[in-house]
């Protein structure tokens, strides 16, 4: 039923193999079409496509992973440039701070509940001279400029993406300054991110901690607040983007001893068992079905509720449901989301 020929789970990797060519459509007369290439055009260069019934489809070559031996490396698509650290953003925030502080820049705003922290209008004249020279070589002195440093998690688990923003504005004309758009790095900006990836890398040689310690606030919601959802039932409000609400909220879980038996990030769900410590949590379902374990099936504890974080902005909302699209009673919500805030203040 799982695996073989007919399973669920067959290997389908042949497939193409049965594949037939078919004529394209016709359309009415008249009718304005895009044209279109085959999406998946037989090379010319095959001198068949009559295969034997052993053939193997040779495996793929390796990719080329030179440029992602080191912990800290320097990105680029189209005009977007970025860092990809092999460190949490909690790691990677005070090590980047202490960057532009040390080379003159002044912090105007941070927000780390988001990942984010803007520097002051200054001219290059302000700045470490040699940083200077290496970004700019010989800079304007009629301009003043600001950075906005983006620490967001990265694709892959324990990973961190860094991008840098710039806005310019003239001496004479101080409010003509425009962000560059999330998909454009700034030329000055892609030169500070080299010298930040040097800096980077160069703190890791050294041995330089990396310590949560060093931002204990940075992947905390700035604030935590229990408001009406507006149908009679209260709801947890974190200032803070999804995935640090997400994180924050895991943790807070854990912390209250709460037990999670499953959960899907994608949705935003926590599936919670109040009658349970979180060391008594089972597995989630892909474990518990691949497992070997023959423990009879656990009864249903009556206590089971879903947890669902919605993002608006940037701001999460925590509701509690009794099935999915049911909520729970009040006393209920109540008791779980009080849990949940004292340990996420």
């Amino acid at each position: 039923m799982l695996w073989g020929d007919k399973g669920y789970f067959r290997d389908r990797g042949g497939d193409y193999l049965d594949a037939r060519s078919t004529p394209a459509m016709q359309l009415p007369d008249g009718a304005k079409v895009k044209h279109l290439d085959p999406l998946l055009p037989i090379p010319h260069r095959i001198a068949s496509a009559q295969v034997a019934e052993d053939y193997k489809v040779p495996r793929p070559q390796p990719l080329p992973t030179e440029g992602l031996l080191g912990d800290f490396n320097l990105q680029k698509s189209d005009q977007l440039s970025w860092i990809v650290a092999q460190r949490i953003p909690a790691q990677v925030w005070p090590v980047a701070q202490q960057f532009f502080e040390s080379n003159g820049f002044k912090i105007a705003d941070e927000r780390p509940h988001i990942g984010e922290f803007v520097t002051q209008w200054q001219a290059p004249s302000e700045l470490n001279t040699s940083l200077v020279r290496q970004v700019w070589g010989t800079p304007p002195s009629d301009i003043n400029l600001r950075f906005r440093v983006r620490i967001d998690p990265g694709v892959q688990r324990n990973t961190s993406e860094v991008f840098i923003y710039q806005a310019q504005r003239s001496l004479q004309a101080p409010s003509d300054a425009v962000w560059t758009d999330s998909k454009t790095t700034g030329a000055v900006a892609e030169s500070l991110l080299g010298e930040l990836n040097q800096y980077l890398a160069k703190s890791n040689e050294k041995g330089d901690s990396f310590s949560l310690l060093a931002s204990k606030t940075y992947d905390a919601p700035k604030r935590v607040v229990v408001v009406d959802s507006g149908n009679g039932l209260k709801a947890l409000r974190l200032d803070a983007s999804f995935d640090r609400a997400w994180s924050s909220v895991g943790r807070a879980l854990s912390a209250a001893d709460i037990a999670v038996d499953d959960l899907n990030r994608s949705t935003g769900l926590y599936y919670v068992d109040l009658a349970k410590t979180a060391e008594q949590g089972k597995p989630g379902f892909f474990k518990r079905l691949f497992s070997s374990s023959k423990k009879a099936p656990e009864q249903d504890s009556g206590e089971r509720y879903i947890l669902r974080l919605t993002a608006i902005n940037q701001q999460v909302f925590v509701s509690v449901e009794r099935e999915l699209e049911s909520l729970a009673s009040a006393d209920v919500t109540e008791r779980i989301l009080e849990k949940i805030r004292t340990h996420l203040d």
